[in-house]
């Protein structure tokens, strides 16, 4: 009865300390999901100040068309935390892009703005913010493909959903999107 009951008490303290390591290691790959969800939201947020400014040094060439732009931009501009959605980043990048298209409409009308020293560098900066943007969605798919391996396959996702741990979708790259 006794060596029953040790065989038994065994089997259920590692039945549970293998759940308690499973739960231990979701949460660890959903943190990296939020951590670079995080991250892409601070390079997007830096890529708008950085496209403020690329609209500022547009006033002087066409001031109507960049007033309308900022007031555009700012009314669609979100915040972009480590509980946001890829459709929330993708709306963000929408109005990126679309800011950038009219920028570069503007440009071709003001050669003399193409040419000037700040714009260069400051569209510069912009590229620089959207090459890092990549870099953190790679990132960000990357620990999602993890996490998404990790609660499908047995038996962790046996537990994972009595845990809480719900697949997580992608960033997806946007079709037709055009580099600037």
């Amino acid at each position: 009865m006794l060596p029953t009951f040790i065989t038994i008490a065994v089997i259920i303290a590692v039945i549970v300390l293998w759940i308690i390591s499973t739960q231990r290691r979701l949460v660890v790959l959903d943190e990296n999901i939020s951590n670079a969800m995080s991250q892409i939201g601070v390079q997007l947020s830096s890529r708008f100040d950085a496209l403020t400014a690329l609209l500022d040094l547009t006033k002087g060439y066409a001031k109507h068309e960049s007033e309308t732009l900022i007031e555009t931009i700012k009314s669609r501009r979100s915040v972009i935390t480590a509980k946001s959605t890829p459709d929330d980043v993708m709306r963000q990048e929408g109005v990126i892009s679309e800011a950038l298209g009219r920028i570069a409409m503007v440009t071709e009308q003001y050669p003399d703005l193409k040419a000037n020293q700040n714009y260069i560098k400051t569209m510069d900066a912009v590229q620089t913010f959207e090459n890092m943007v990549r870099t953190s969605r790679l990132i960000y798919n990357d620990s999602v493909t993890k996490l998404n391996r990790e609660i499908r396959m047995f038996p962790v996702s046996a537990v994972a959903g009595m845990l809480g741990f719900r697949k997580k979708d992608y960033l997806e790259e946007r079709a037709g999107k055009a580099d600037k």
